[in-house]
């Protein structure tokens, strides 16, 4: 069965990494309030969770249950009305000035002007230290060192295009360049706000995998919205199902499949039981 809300702070599935350097999210009793002409709209109701570091969490739900507004939150971009969210021992505004997140878009937002390397390393450049190279110890801080760009371009099959604009490669190619600038970064806490949608299902299915080879070389926390069960399960060690009207957690689904994870895991019976049950509870969440 999903379990409840209560059990955000539940044990990592087997293979994810509890030693990862970097901090954990609190998130404690979150609301958010906006206006639409001139009408109150709650966005989310106290939603609380709990992320440990390294873990891979999902967030699942149809458009408008605050799945986009929690991450806002989490990452300082937008201050909750009620609640508070702590990123370890400090808030998510003092986090983003530590530049302890790496944000990887819906859309990669590569300048047209720079190069894929030039772009991939622009926010190490503006006052990150020196890159470091996979793998990193359990203990190392990962928000002190960068990774090398250049291993990951290749990692992602960009090495040859590291010199070429934007312009010059397909939309999948300019994910993946996005991808690597949010790792290259070194940020301990990656927040992914469907970063996959604009992709065909071919293009996207292997971004994923491609997503889980270079996260399972980091201790890297990642909250990860998405609108796909198949997506949020082979991803995740746990999927938070959202429910709207006002956005809440309605349940969370601890996945218990091996790691390292493969796609012909997605036909096996135990993905399917999984399905089963996050689809359970959207319908419930929903009805």
């Amino acid at each position: 069965m999903s379990s409840s809300p209560s059990s955000a702070s539940a044990a990592h599935a087997p293979g994810a990494s509890s030693a990862a350097g970097g901090p954990g999210i609190e998130i404690d009793h979150v609301s958010k309030r906006f206006f639409h002409k001139q009408m109150p709209v709650q966005a989310l109701s106290d939603v609380s969770l709990a992320v440990p570091p390294g873990e891979f969490v999902s967030l699942l739900g149809p458009s408008g249950c605050g799945k986009s507004t929690l991450l806002r939150i989490v990452g300082g971009l937008l201050a909750p009305d009620a609640g508070v969210v702590r990123i370890g021992d400090v808030s998510p505004a003092q986090a983003r000035a530590a530049k302890r997140f790496g944000l990887v878009p819906q859309t990669p937002a590569l300048l047209p002007w720079r190069s894929v390397l030039d772009n991939v390393t622009l926010l190490r450049d503006i006052g990150r230290p020196p890159f470091r190279r996979f793998k990193r110890a359990p203990t190392d801080a990962v928000e002190d060192r960068g990774v090398d760009p250049l291993t990951l371009l290749e990692q992602v099959g960009l090495a040859q295009f590291a010199h070429s604009l934007p312009k010059e490669l397909s939309g999948g190619m300019q994910q993946r360049a996005s991808l690597v600038r949010a790792f290259v970064l070194g940020a301990s806490i990656l927040l992914m706000d469907e970063p996959f949608a604009a992709l065909d299902e071919i293009t996207r299915s292997a971004m994923r995998y491609l997503l889980l080879r270079v996260w399972e070389q980091t201790n890297t926390t990642v909250v990860f919205v998405t609108h796909s069960i198949a997506e949020a399960i082979m991803l995740s060690d746990r999927v938070v199902t959202m429910a709207g009207r006002p956005g809440r957690v309605a349940a969370i689904e601890q996945v218990r499949l091996p790691r390292p994870r493969a796609e012909e895991m997605e036909d096996s019976p135990e993905f399917a039981e999984h399905a089963r049950r996050v689809k359970a509870s959207l319908r419930e969440a929903w009805s």
